[in-house]
């Protein structure tokens, strides 16, 4: 969650709006960008023209489309990121190990963001990607994130976003919420009972630095019908933990 600017300058966020409303539109010729955003077609057609010049757009066909060139500046900041690096190997052996789709998720501005995605041999494939922004109350993940930060600031980021259903599992009270992240905190790891997806399932741990802070959380997805009684509740868990075990190790002593 960022804090609001003293002097904001509205330009620049016009720029990214425009940028963001592309990639939800997967591409947009001017008249549709002006009537999404309601703003004049000049106003829009100045901004792309612009945007495109630079290189962070390109046109075909009549349409938009957000440029390779954010790429750089992706991996740019994943690179940035320690955790990235040390944990990188052991999401893509968990995932090898479980056969599933193993995550890593970091938390930046309150929302959870995908920096790392491994599929196994039976991984099954969903929506989200590197960089897909989640909310912190409807994934395992989020939970052990949460389960790690100041009251205080789990109290700012649920003002912020709410308590909005994805799915009818979704938590959707405080109290229910509060509940889960005290089991976290005591067991060490979190579940997701298809709260974001329906069909798929996911047990996910937090990494913790020497220090206690909550660095990201780690996890294994897959379908409810492969993910269920002791694999759900014992195997996936112990394996994630002990991937989790490894990966703290290795930020305390690299």
């Amino acid at each position: 969650m960022s804090n609001p600017a003293r002097n904001r300058i509205n330009s620049v966020r016009t720029a990214f709006e425009i940028i963001e409303s592309l990639q939800d539109l997967d591409g947009a010729g001017v008249s549709d960008l002006a009537s999404h955003l309601d703003v004049p077609k000049s106003t829009a057609h100045n901004y792309l023209s612009t945007l495109e010049e630079m290189g962070y757009l390109t046109k075909e066909d009549g349409q938009y489309h957000v440029g390779v060139r954010f790429l750089g500046l992706g991996a740019y900041v994943r690179n940035r990121r320690k955790i990235y690096e040390i944990a990188k190997p052991e999401v893509e052996r968990l995932a090898e190990e479980t056969t599933e789709l193993a995550n890593l998720l970091v938390e930046e501005h309150g929302t959870g963001t995908y920096l790392q995605r491994a599929s196994g041999s039976r991984a099954v494939k969903v929506e989200a990607h590197v960089g897909t922004n989640v909310p912190l109350h409807c994934t395992a993940l989020g939970k052990c994130i949460l389960a790690h930060l100041p009251e205080s600031r789990v109290e700012s980021i649920l003002e912020q976003v709410g308590f909005e259903p994805v799915t009818p599992n979704t938590v959707t009270s405080r109290e229910e919420l509060y509940s889960q992240l005290d089991r976290i905190r005591e067991c060490g790891y979190a579940l997701d009972d298809e709260e974001r997806i329906e069909g798929l399932r996911c047990v996910a741990a937090p990494i913790l630095s020497n220090d206690d802070r909550v660095l990201g959380s780690i996890s294994v997805s897959g379908p409810s019908n492969r993910i269920q009684g002791d694999r759900f509740r014992e195997t996936l868990p112990n394996k994630v933990l002990e991937t989790v075990n490894v990966i703290e190790l290795n930020v305390t002593y690299s």
